[in-house]
C-alpha cells in the first residue's frame, strides 16, 4: 500500500485548463432561469397559435434542421436552424426585435416519425429556441403548448419530400 501512496504523491498535480472565455455556462443557466417564468406566460394553445399566425407581420419560426424543415413543416413557417442563430442571422430572418414570433418543435407533434421524432423532454427544441430568442433580445415570442397530429388537416402540414438521415 505504501508504494502506491508514494507513486500517487510523486505524480505532479496538473493544473486545470482555463475555461474557454467564449463559453459562459453559468451565464446560460442564469438566462434560462430568468426566462423560465416569462416563458410560462407565453405558452399558447393551437387555436391561439392559428389566430396569431393570421395577424399581420407575425413570423412562424421553425428552428429544426434545414433537412427536417424541407421534409415537413407548418405552412407559412420560416426556417432558421438553432445552430445558425446569431445577431446577424436573426436580424436577417426576423428583422426588428419586437416582431411577433411563433415557435414550435418536434415535441408539439405526437406522430414520433421523421421529420418530427420526439426529443427527450428536457431537450425539446422549443426550450432552447425560446431562451436563445430572448437572449438575443426577441421578447415577443409565443410558443405552441399543444401536442398535435401533423396529419390533422387543421395543422396545414406541408411536406417537401422524404427525410434522409
Amino acid at each position: 500500500m505504501l508504494p502506491l501512496l508514494l507513486a500517487c504523491a510523486a505524480v505532479p498535480a496538473t493544473a486545470a485548463a482555463p475555461p474557454n472565455p467564449q463559453i459562459d455556462y453559468a451565464g446560460y443557466r442564469q438566462l434560462a432561469n430568468e426566462v423560465e417564468g416569462y416563458r410560462q406566460t407565453r405558452l399558447i394553445s393551437w387555436d391561439d397559435f392559428v389566430t396569431a399566425a393570421a395577424e399581420p407581420d407575425v413570423l412562424i419560426l421553425d428552428a429544426r434542421t434545414a433537412r427536417q424543415f424541407a421534409a415537413g413543416h407548418i405552412e407559412g413557417a420560416v426556417n432558421l436552424p438553432l445552430p445558425e442563430f446569431s445577431e446577424e442571422s436573426l436580424a436577417a430572418v426576423i428583422g426588428r426585435t419586437d416582431r411577433p414570433i411563433l415557435i414550435y418543435c418536434n415535441n408539439n407533434f405526437r406522430n414520433d416519425v421523421q421529420p418530427v421524432v420526439l426529443k427527450s423532454m428536457p431537450l425539446a427544441l422549443n426550450l432552447s429556441t425560446f431562451v436563445h430568442l430572448v437572449g438575443y433580445g426577441y421578447r415577443n415570442v409565443r410558443e405552441l403548448s399543444d401536442v398535435m397530429d401533423f396529419n390533422d388537416p387543421q395543422v396545414r402540414w406541408v411536406t417537401g419530400g422524404g427525410y434522409t438521415p
